[in-house]
């Protein structure tokens, strides 16, 4: 019978993770320089290691210097280093574009408009 593995401990409280999460950049930067070194490395891997944090990961990558990310994480420290220093990809739009009705409704509208 095998273990089953363990789920990796976040490096600090649920609560300041939150407050993290729910962070403006602002308050996001006063938050993260209140975290030791270390841990804030540790945090970042952390969020990384979860798709829906991938962002917060980044944001609190780029406060950690080169170094405690590698020792925390070895190469994918460094790799979650770098990628916080590249510039943000631009995001598509996806929302719809707006038209306006031509049909009869709109030429009545239209036509109100004009008496």
């Amino acid at each position: 019978m095998s273990a089953i593995p363990q789920e990796e401990s976040c490096p600090v409280p649920d609560s300041l993770l939150g407050d993290l999460y729910r962070a403006s950049p602002a308050g996001l930067h006063a938050l993260v320089d209140s975290i030791p070194p270390r841990t804030r490395a540790l945090l970042a891997l952390y969020c990384y290691r979860r798709s829906h944090l991938s962002g917060l990961a980044l944001a609190i990558a780029s406060t950690c210097e080169k170094n405690d990310m590698i020792v925390v994480g070895g190469a994918l420290g460094a790799a979650v280093f770098e990628q916080s220093r590249q510039a943000p990809k631009a995001v598509e739009e996806k929302r719809r574009k707006v038209t306006l009705s031509n049909g009869s409704f709109m030429k009545l509208i239209v036509a109100q408009d004009l008496l």
